[in-house]
């Protein structure tokens, strides 16, 4: 119903005072007897209870208007970063700018509604002037306005900041979702000071072992034009590079590039530094610490056969062309005096073979882990073969060969096999295969199947096996020179061959983690104002994640202080949240015992010194008065930040709102109207009593 009289709601009214006038008539018309004033009194009861309880029937809606006032929200904004604390223009009164500051929060709180924050590398409330932020996120600080103000009256924003934003990019672009005037107050020191300092490296965070890396260096230093410093940069404490730089200007730059070698494996902490200059404003920023990762992606590789084939060049071809593989071809009487343990994968051709004395080889393979490649062809032993290894069993006659093509299998995801890379390898000319019947006792994860001429016949020709942790690979024949002979004659870039005997290799090499008992932090490195995260992962004997057990863990810094924590449990695993630390290096021993078997693990992490809030000393003035002026708000400078008030109070767009608040309610609600109702029914019934009409 609308919130008016309609002429709907005017007929039904009228139509319930005519009931009620029809009930009171059949009521009282023969009740001459009664008192005059009685009856009629009666007569008009009956008639409103009728017409009410009629009229309440249709539901009629009864609209009730607030009006709710709402003050303009003032936002101070306070800059509480190591920059604005550290760097002061000569003649400024830090007390002063306090009080000052405080004072036009309280004079502001008389007339309007004050939110104060401080922001650096986080948003909080309230002021604070320890400047003790690591970092400026002005960028945050404005995106919480956004949230928490989101359609509220922000009648203006203050910001006391030195324009240093070195997170989060500018709020320049965000301010204007504000949609209020941004009075800005300029802290901070324009004028340069002398200072040299690291202003950036640019690196990789991960090198392999015994490469050679460029760490290139980003030298700056202002008002120092004719001084001298040195750069020099240490790896772990010993120095590996010195140079001496001379400054040309006094707004000068140099980019430095410095050549080290990765000589050590692990995680390596490399400083670099730049002697002070005297009477320099600051020397926190004359170094930085950066954090590189040194792998050892090399995989010792080892070709072993009974005499020389034309497919040990084309293995080799391919395997080469990966340098991180450490290749070794030996045939004959030589594969007796090695040592297998020093190879991550022994690819044994055709062996064992029909000729040769290689026994003393072939058991040194049987005690080792290492993973083994069999190419089976003319020259094999297959009954030697089938003695070897127990996963495969070809009952065949290598004299008799056959020809064979593959095609991928569509399950095989060991590796990838793109479907332009299968159909390539479906042209390649076959292999010759040894005529027989082959049965593999293990789940085979195949990657190429066998074709004879145009009958799939579904017998693995490339596959994988693994037994107890021991990765095997079979290839079922000779001929692999043909394939990349074959790849070459269809005009197509000599990669898929290449490509899948790399795969392969890569995928046999690398050593599966078997540890029951994983303890890793989610990076190497964590900003001493981020969170350092630590993961557990437990498994029981069946390699299924278990978390019943408590998990410890022990953090000793470089002092021996040392820092006790119990992880915390997920779905199947294990976290911690070990909170901020001080900067520097931490090692940890983290333990837990399942059933009667004690399990630890160990690993290391840094922690990184944050001096961002001095990279950069002057301050950014004109981005502050570009943020008042696209806002039609106004800068001030310390010294004048009262005059704030004076704007604000004089702004005509900042000013009270009045929000009406329309609300319906049926009247059927209304209990008041049930006790109306309830006592002249009840009146009524009394009067009529009293005087015999019941």
């Amino acid at each position: 119903m609308n919130d008016s009289f309609t002429i709907y709601t005017l007929l039904v009214l009228s139509g319930c005072l005519l009931t009620g006038l029809l009930f009171a008539w059949l009521l009282y018309r023969r009740t001459e007897h009664l008192d005059k004033r009685l009856r009629y009194g009666l007569a008009a009861a009956r008639v409103v209870v009728v017409a009410g309880i009629g009229f309440l029937l249709f539901f009629p809606l009864v609209r009730r208007v607030s009006y709710n006032l709402e003050k303009p929200i003032i936002v101070i904004g306070q800059d509480n970063s190591l920059s604005v604390g550290g760097i002061k223009p000569l003649g400024f009164n830090e007390k002063q700018y306090q009080e000052d500051l405080q004072r036009l929060a309280d004079q502001l709180a008389r007339s309007y509604e004050v939110k104060v924050y401080n922001f650096s590398d986080g948003v909080r409330n309230g002021f604070d002037f320890s400047y003790k932020g690591k970092l400026t996120n002005g960028f945050q600080f404005i995106d919480r306005l956004n949230d928490e103000l989101l359609n509220r009256n922000v009648g203006a924003v203050i910001l006391a900041s030195d324009g240093i934003f070195n997170r989060g990019g500018s709020p320049l672009y965000d301010i204007n979702k504000l949609k209020a005037p941004v009075y800005t107050i300029a802290l901070g020191d324009t004028v340069p000071k002398k200072d040299v300092l690291i202003s950036n490296v640019n690196h990789n965070s991960l090198v392999y072992l015994d490469n050679e890396f460029t760490m290139e260096i980003q030298v700056q230093a202002f008002e120092s034009k004719g001084e001298a410093t040195r750069l020099t940069v240490m790896e772990n404490g010993r120095q590996v590079y010195e140079s001496k730089v001379e400054v040309t200007s006094n707004a000068f730059v140099q980019h430095v590039p410095v050549k080290l070698k990765a000589s050590r494996l692990g995680l390596r902490k490399y400083t670099v530094q730049l002697s002070p200059l005297r009477n320099e404003i600051s020397e926190r920023n004359n170094i930085q610490q950066v954090f590189i990762d040194v792998i050892d992606a090399r995989q010792k590789v080892l070709i072993a056969a009974a005499a020389p084939h034309p497919d040990i060049a084309a293995l080799k071809e391919a395997i080469a062309l990966n340098k991180y593989y450490d290749l070794k071809v030996a045939l004959g009487d030589e594969l007796n005096g090695l040592n297998v343990k020093d190879y991550s994968l022994v690819i044994l051709y055709q062996l064992p073979a029909a000729q040769g004395e290689v026994n003393a080889f072939l058991g040194k393979i049987q005690e080792s882990k290492a993973a083994v490649w069999y190419i089976l062809g003319a020259q094999s032993d297959l009954y030697a073969f089938n003695q070897i290894q127990k996963q495969v069993n070809y009952n065949g006659n290598p004299a008799t060969l056959q020809d064979v093509f593959g095609y991928a299998d569509p399950n095989f995801t060991a590796f990838d096999l793109n479907p332009s890379a299968a159909k390539i390898i479906e042209d390649f000319d076959p292999l010759q295969s040894p005529f027989g019947k082959i049965t593999v006792a293990a789940n085979a994860a195949v990657a190429l199947s066998q074709r004879i001429g145009k009958i799939r016949t579904g017998a693995p020709l490339l596959f994988f096996v693994n037994d107890n942790g021991r990765k095997i690979g079979y290839l079922i024949g000779e001929g692999m020179w043909r394939w990349r002979l074959s790849e070459a004659q269809q005009d197509q870039p000599a990669g898929v061959f290449n490509g899948l005997i790399s795969n392969t290799v890569q995928y046999l090499a690398i050593k599966d983690d078997k540890r029951k008992f994983k303890v890793y932090t989610s990076k190497n490195t964590f900003d001493e104002n981020e969170n350092v995260l630590i993961n557990a992962v437990l498994y029981n004997d069946s390699y299924e994640t278990v978390n019943t057990p408590d998990v410890n863990v022990q953090l000793k810094n470089m002092e021996g202080k040392i820092y006790n924590f119990l992880f915390s449990r997920t779905e199947s695993a294990y976290q911690l949240d070990a909170g901020t630390l001080p900067a520097g290096n931490y090692t940890f021993t983290a333990s837990t015992t399942l059933g009667n078997k004690r399990h630890s693990a160990r690993g290391l992490f840094y922690v990184n010194a944050l001096n961002a809030e001095y990279q950069q000393t002057l301050a950014n003035h004109q981005l502050l008065n570009s943020m008042s002026a696209q806002t039609n708000g106004k800068m001030y400078m310390p010294q004048d930040l009262l005059s704030i008030m004076k704007d604000i109070t004089g702004n005509e767009q900042i000013k009270t709102l009045s929000y009406e608040d329309r609300k319906y309610e049926e009247l059927i609600n209304f209990k008041w109207l049930f006790a109306f109702i309830l006592s002249l029914l009840t009146l009524e019934w009394f009067f009529r009593k009293r005087n015999g009409e019941i």
